[in-house]
């Protein structure tokens, strides 16, 4: 779930749950429905922002590379690591 589709989940509970006046639903309650959709809205709202990073988003890309360096004997290296940003 994305982040547009988290906004628009909790746009929908919104209305449900403070835009419509119903006084008899046989059933269900629609204003529930609403606040359920809010949630859901919410919470898929804050995993968008919290893995946008693994995504590819705003958060800079860290790179390893291993370096063998053969003049300075056997088994010898390093790593190196990089930020970018």
């Amino acid at each position: 779930m994305g982040i547009g589709v988290s906004i628009l989940l909790f746009a929908v509970g919104a209305v449900l749950d403070w835009g419509i006046s119903v006084s008899n639903t046989h059933g269900f309650n629609i204003h529930t429905i609403g606040v359920i959709l809010m949630v859901v809205g919410a919470v898929g709202f804050v995993l968008s922002l919290l893995f946008w990073g693994s995504w590819g988003g705003f958060g800079g890309t860290r790179r390893r590379d291993v370096v063998v360096d053969r003049g300075a004997g056997v088994g010898s290296r390093r790593v190196v690591e990089e930020e970018r940003f």
